[in-house]
């Protein structure tokens, strides 16, 4: 099995749901092996796009390739790529431990020990359903099976903003840790820009269903920095989409 990080490529991608246009016309390609960012306000395309990379839905127009091939509806690009939300992911009502030995069955790189010491260290307990664990809790168990897959495309929307400052902390010291151990390519979707900011090689900032601006994340910061100050992406984020310092995305 191909452990290689895989990158993806997304050209004239538009995307609507009825009325609303998720995505319109986005274009970028991501670098495998990077860490990187994505970043909008609410509803500026994130999770729609993150779930057309992995096949929760079909491409409606433009082209989207992982690893050089469609993702729809091939199982060979589809083991290799693990998506983690704040909601979803895993079967709620389900056993934990049902859960675990499901994604040992479907993710090729599973790390079962690892995962295990994933658990212990946020104190998720494995009895029970994830609908009895805490926002917190249920949040670092998302957390635990995205890192324990090692799957070369690992992709993270958000879950972790159920988490503590402190456990938050340990999931950014050990996604880092094992990105070093197990090169992969990881997409971090967050609203807490600077939490992460310094962690993204690379970012994406989309606005309103457009890629705004991207690439690395030292360049794009500068892009937006004047002499006297360098812009966080936050500041970018408020440039891009024309907001008031009040009308920012916390």
């Amino acid at each position: 099995m191909n452990t290689t990080p895989m990158g993806f490529e997304f050209r004239n991608l538009t995307h609507r749901f009825r009325e609303v246009t998720a995505l319109e016309d986005a274009t970028y390609t991501v670098r495998p092996g990077t860490i990187t960012g994505l970043v909008g306000r609410n509803g500026a395309g994130k999770t729609t796009l993150l779930g057309l990379v992995a096949a929760l839905r079909p491409v409606q127009s433009g082209s989207l390739l992982v690893d050089g091939e469609s993702p729809w509806e091939n199982a060979s690009v589809l083991s290799r790529i693990c998506l983690m939300r704040e909601k979803g992911g895993v079967f709620e009502d389900t056993k934990t431990r049902e859960t675990l030995k499901w994604m040992a069955d479907l993710r090729p790189f599973w790390d079962a020990d690892y995962c295990g010491h994933l658990l212990d260290l946020f104190e998720v307990r494995t009895k029970g359903t994830p609908e009895q664990l805490s926002r917190g809790k249920r949040s670092a168990l998302s957390v635990a099976i995205a890192l324990a897959s090692r799957a070369p495309l690992t992709m993270v929307d958000e879950v972790y903003l159920g988490m503590d400052a402190v456990a938050r902390r340990l999931f950014y010291d050990e996604m880092m840790a094992d990105y070093v151990r197990y090169p992969r390519t990881i997409l971090l979707s967050s609203h807490l820009l600077d939490e992460v900011e310094d962690l993204m090689e690379d970012v994406i900032v989309l606005n309103r269903g457009r890629v705004a601006v991207a690439g690395e994340t030292d360049q794009v910061r500068k892009q937006f920095s004047t002499p006297d100050h360098l812009a966080s992406l936050t500041d970018v984020l408020i440039a891009v989409s024309g907001a008031s310092t009040e009308g920012t995305a916390r």
